[in-house]
């Protein structure tokens, strides 16, 4: 079956792999185009990219695909489109040219989650399970018929990077046997409940900001929700923190409130409810360390008693 793959992050790019070493047919790949990142703003390769470029794969970058990418496409003339997490909507156009439509790898069990950051607001929601699933592409937002489903449970402290990471290999073995049934010509097909649906925005920076008049559970939730992006931040008597891992903890103070700062037994601030025991953290220009080593060079200023979640 000839196959055009369509995806960025890396979390794409194990689906491709997989469709590499399975031995099918990828006639192109189409992926963002390529950004400044980092501090030294060097323009990156995406991950999908650099995969498709050692495997000898043509690439196409369209900054809008469903403006310049049609008329390559439809040169390229696929019996099967795949995309996961490729970045673009896709005009009716565009899903009209594959004559065996277009298959998506979704991280959430639709219609839960549909959306650009599905990993992200399971955890943030406090979710013990999620997983990935294969469906046809329509001209809606991840609205598509379901067509295999594969589950996992949301391990305890396990942050959105790591979930993604397994999410991802999880999506490739799916996809390999979605493709394979509809190659047989069994592949379930059910229409997805619209009742049942919820649909989240695309993560954005602001969306890290810790508000401490919530509970401990609902602010480590959020911090391990956005590791590693955007990440979970306060002001505090230091400046502006970084959170990158927590435990909720039984313990009593106002919120915002410092309870513990000591550099033998860690950092640990009241929520609403509960109170929350900083695992990681990190100062801005530093590196991302244990609480107890930043204390030590950075002991509590005498009176500090709060930390501010207003921006």
């Amino acid at each position: 079956m000839r196959i055009v793959f369509m995806g960025t992050p890396e979390y794409a790019a194990a689906s491709l792999r997989a469709l590499i070493a399975g031995g099918h047919e990828v006639a192109a790949v189409f992926t963002q185009p390529d950004k400044p990142r980092g501090r030294g703003g060097k323009v990156q390769e995406t991950p999908v990219k650099i995969m498709a470029k050692q495997h000898g794969l043509p690439v196409h970058q369209p900054r809008r695909i469903r403006s310049e990418g049609v008329d390559a496409l439809r040169e390229i003339s696929p019996e099967l489109c795949v995309t996961a997490a490729f970045g673009q909507i896709l005009s009716q156009e565009i899903l009209d040219i594959p004559v065996m439509g277009t298959v998506n790898v979704h991280a959430s069990l639709l219609p839960k989650y549909r959306g650009s950051s599905p990993v992200q607001w399971a955890i943030i929601n406090g979710e013990r399970e999620t997983g990935v699933t294969t469906m046809m592409t329509d001209a809606g937002i991840d609205t598509g018929d379901i067509l295999l489903q594969a589950r996992t449970d949301i391990m305890p402290g396990e942050t959105a990077g790591e979930l993604t990471d397994r999410l991802a290999l999880l999506g490739a073995n799916l996809l390999i046997q979605t493709i394979d049934a509809l190659v047989k010509g069994n592949c379930p097909r059910e229409k997805q409940d619209e009742d049942s649906m919820s649909y989240y925005p695309l993560l954005k920076r602001e969306h890290g900001l810790i508000g401490w008049e919530i509970t401990a559970r609902d602010i480590v939730n959020l911090i391990h929700g956005v590791n590693p992006w955007p990440s979970a931040y306060s002001n505090s008597p230091w400046g502006w923190i970084k959170f990158h891992r927590a435990e909720a903890v039984d313990d009593l103070g106002a919120p915002g409130e410092i309870l513990l700062a000591d550099a033998r037994e860690g950092l640990l601030i009241a929520a609403a409810r509960g109170a929350v025991r900083v695992k990681e953290m990190q100062v801005p220009g530093g590196r991302s360390m244990a609480p107890e080593a930043f204390l030590r060079g950075h002991p509590l200023p005498a009176g500090a008693q709060w930390m501010n979640g207003e921006a």
